[in-house]
């Protein structure tokens, strides 16, 4: 059997996942090595390993150094959040995605998103204001800094097809973030982008990433009234 090639440590992670749950890699079972992951999905081992630590902080494998990676044979009952490619959630609740950029822009940030991102106040960095589409209808309104000195290569990047969103998770690297949900009354501005009535309640996502003591990117996520986030258990 051929296994396609694996473009991310997404498709990798959900592969392994896939697996797991099928039961063709029980609990207690050792896995195949990163190397010769790396060379049945096509994709470099540094991928493989990042689908791997990810499924090691969920509880789902049990990783030793010179003993291998094996399924957890108690698997840890929690839940996981992954920094989700809004495309294919959109896609995955079987609707046609679209997008739209709103606003590009290199400026100066507002004092709490350069104090957050531990950036120099007089500092430039990208912004992007997105909308993603679920089926024609607004879905995620995306307001989002990008730290240009951490991920140069934004910069080369219009956005016009390619959500920030999309682009980062595959081309930047991150070791951790800080995330924070609350609820949100929309301003008149988040109405008129989103659709919907000023001071709807909206889903918001506060969320921060950085490679280790650097940030990377700070965005908000105001998804439409009725949105519901979901978790893996």
């Amino acid at each position: 059997m051929n296994t396609p090639a694996f473009r991310n440590w997404q498709s990798v992670q959900e592969e392994v996942l896939r697996r797991i749950h099928a039961r063709e890699w029980k609990p207690g079972d050792l896995i195949p090595n990163e190397a010769d992951l790396a060379l049945e999905f096509g994709c470099a081992r540094t991928t493989v390993n990042r689908a791997l630590r990810a499924l090691a902080d969920a509880g789902l494998l049990d990783r030793r150094r010179k003993a291998g990676t094996r399924v957890a044979a108690q698997p840890v009952a929690k839940a996981t959040l992954d920094i989700a490619v809004i495309r294919k959630e959109v896609e995955a609740r079987g609707q046609s995605y679209g997008y739209h950029l709103i606003a590009r822009a290199i400026a100066v940030p507002p004092v709490a998103i350069s104090a957050a991102m531990r950036t120099n106040p007089d500092s430039n960095l990208l912004h992007i204001l997105a909308l993603h589409l679920a089926d024609s209808a607004p879905y995620a309104l995306e307001d989002r800094w990008i730290n240009s000195t951490v991920v140069p290569d934004a910069l080369d990047q219009g956005f016009q097809s390619v959500s920030a969103n999309e682009w980062l998770l595959m081309h930047a690297p991150y070791t951790h973030g800080d995330i924070a949900f609350s609820a949100q009354a929309a301003s008149s501005a988040d109405a008129q982008s989103l659709g919907c009535a000023e001071h709807s309640a909206l889903f918001a996502i506060d969320r921060l990433t950085w490679d280790k003591g650097v940030s990377v990117t700070k965005v908000r996520l105001l998804f439409s009234p009725g949105y519901q986030v979901r978790t893996i258990l």
